[in-house]
């Protein structure tokens, strides 16, 4: 076997490779979810949409008109 056929075969056996990986693992996560992932799945969706909430407020916060949180600072300093 010359050179020039060992790499053509190195490069062929890559690409089969390569091949029946991606096909495997395309059944593999196209199937149902188990029901560990689905409880995770559902969790992060929660923590998200808490964030979201968390994010909305401090938005709020930072936006109201007449620095009205420093205000507040400044008279419970002065109590």
């Amino acid at each position: 076997m010359n050179p020039f056929e060992m790499v053509a075969f190195i490069v062929v056996a890559v690409m089969v490779a390569s091949v029946l990986r991606a096909r495997y693992s395309h059944r593999r996560h196209s199937g149902e979810a188990n029901p560990e992932d689905r409880a995770e799945t559902l969790r992060l969706r929660e923590e998200v949409s808490q964030m979201k909430e968390r994010i909305k407020v401090l938005e709020r916060i930072t936006v109201e008109k007449e620095n009205s949180l420093s205000k507040q600072i400044e008279e419970l300093r002065d109590r």
